[in-house]
Order: C-alpha cells, then sequence, then structure tokens
C-alpha cells in the first residue's frame, strides 16, 4: 500500500488592522468645511445690503477687484462694521440731494424778500437736474440783468447774484457758471465777439457770487456758449436767449478747477 505524503498546513495568525484608520480625517474635514460655511452664511446675514452687493459681485468678478476696478468690500474700509466708516454712497447721494433742495427753497425765500422781485420773478427758474441744482437767469424785452451787448451788469442783477452767493457759500459743493447770448451778431467777428460777451458776463456773476462769500475752492468752471445752445431754438433772437445759468454740482460729480474762456475787450453791437 503506497504511502501519502504528510501535508502540514501551516496556519499563520494575522495582525489586528491599526486601529483608527484615516477615514475618520476625512469626515473630520467635511464637517469643518460645512461649519466654516455656515458661519460665513451667519455673518452675511447680519451684514446689510450694501455688504451682501459687494460680496455677490466680488464671486462674479474677483478680477476686478485685483485690479482695483471695483469699490472695497467695505465701505469705508475700517473693518466689519459700514457704519464705523464712511457712510454709504446711496446714502451720501441722498444727503446731498437733501441739501441742495433745501438750498433751493432757501434761495428762493431770499430772493422774495428782495424789493421789486415780482418784476423779475418770470425770469428766475431754480430746479434740480441730473447735474445737480440749476438756477437760470433769462431776460426778457421788459427787464435786462446786462446792458445791451455788454458785460455790465444793472443794479437790481446784483442783488440778485448777491443773494445767491450768500445761500451757495453754505454749501461745499462745486459750482458751475454758464453765459448764453441770442443770435444776435455783432458788426465784426474780428473783434469783440458772443463768445466773449457769453464769458464775460459770466465771470460778472462769478466776481459777484465770490464777493458774497462764495469760496474759490467751490468754483469748478466759467463758461462761454455764446448762441451754440439757445434756449428758444425756433426764435434765435428771442431775449430768452440771453441768460446766465449757476450750476450747483452734486457733491460726487464735482470735478478739478477749470478756467473760463478768457474776456477781450471793446466793441458794440448793432
Amino acid at each position: 500500500m503506497d504511502k501519502k505524503p504528510t501535508i502540514i498546513v501551516k496556519a499563520r495568525r494575522k495582525g489586528h488592522a491599526t486601529p483608527h484608520g484615516g477615514a475618520w480625517k476625512v469626515a473630520y474635514a467635511d464637517f469643518v468645511t460645512a461649519l466654516m460655511a455656515f458661519f460665513l452664511v451667519m455673518w452675511l446675514v447680519g451684514q446689510d445690503a450694501s455688504v451682501r452687493k459687494a460680496v455677490a459681485a466680488y464671486f462674479r468678478d474677483p478680477g476686478a477687484f485685483e485690479q482695483g476696478k471695483a469699490a472695497s468690500l467695505l465701505e469705508g474700509g475700517s473693518g466689519l462694521h459700514p457704519e464705523k466708516g464712511s457712510p454709504p454712497a446711496q446714502a451720501r447721494a441722498k444727503q446731498d440731494q437733501q441739501a441742495l433742495e433745501r438750498a433751493a427753497a432757501d434761495i428762493r425765500q431770499a430772493l422774495q424778500t428782495m424789493p421789486d422781485f415780482a418784476a423779475v420773478r418770470g425770469q428766475i427758474e431754480i430746479h434740480m437736474t441730473n447735474e445737480g441744482l440749476r438756477i437760470e437767469l433769462q431776460e426778457s424785452v421788459s427787464a435786462c440783468f446786462f446792458d445791451t451787448g455788454s458785460a455790465t451788469m444793472t443794479a437790481q442783477a446784483e442783488q440778485v447774484f448777491a443773494r445767491i452767493g450768500q445761500e451757495l457759500a453754505k454749501l461745499p459743493n462745486g459750482v458751475l457758471i454758464e453765459g448764453h447770448t441770442d443770435a444776435r451778431q455783432y458788426a465784426s467777428d474780428e473783434g469783440y465777439t458772443n463768445w466773449e460777451l457769453s464769458a464775460d458776463r459770466a465771470n460778472a456773476v462769478r466776481r459777484v457770487l465770490q464777493r458774497s462769500g462764495l469760496g474759490q475752492q467751490q468754483l469748478r468752471e466759467v463758461r462761454g456758449y455764446a448762441d451754440r445752445q439757445l434756449r428758444n431754438s425756433t426764435d434765435p433772437l428771442d431775449a430768452r436767449n440771453r441768460r446766465v445759468s449757476i450750476l450747483v454740482r452734486r457733491a460726487e460729480e464735482a470735478g478739478p478747477s477749470q478756467a473760463g474762456t478768457p474776456a477781450k475787450p471793446g466793441g458794440s453791437r448793432p
């Protein structure tokens, strides 16, 4: 009888797996990430609309923030509380609008206290525009603010502009002065023209405003438009085309000071 070989099986005892493997680290990292996201959401909920809008703008276009083209994430740039920095632009614009509206009311009231104001009441317009507060004085056939063809101001006009200057001096806003003429031309275009006349009249108003208290730093521009911006384009010779406009610019629109058109003496209109 053949002998079968004896097969000996040796079972090796396997060691226990290392306790607490690395899988828990992944779960913990997920938990911390979710917790951080939760706190960010809670922080955003507690912020005002301007901060939330800024955060949304950052995630839409982060490159604009890196290039300095966007506003600071937090108004004022001094901490997490916008109220500790400068007021938001929207609030500043509203405050400026209210200040200009109060100035318009004060100017109307100041002018009404002048003697003989009723004679020129219909020639003075004070209203708000997209650029700011515009005060416009238009001449008429019966009442003029300047001598014919000259930048010499009448006594009544000087009193009107002085009252306006006293009120504008109370504001920090920049002021722009515009002079306009009708289309009636001088006898010769080689000397004194409507360009010089419109600039001279605007500068005459500037001098009265500054004597009445308008600060040098408030003056932005003095412009002479001649007859290029007619009030009544259907009648270029209409007296209403001869006017002076004072624009009190909104605070955010105030720009650097620019010199007005230089004036030249002499000349006469037919």
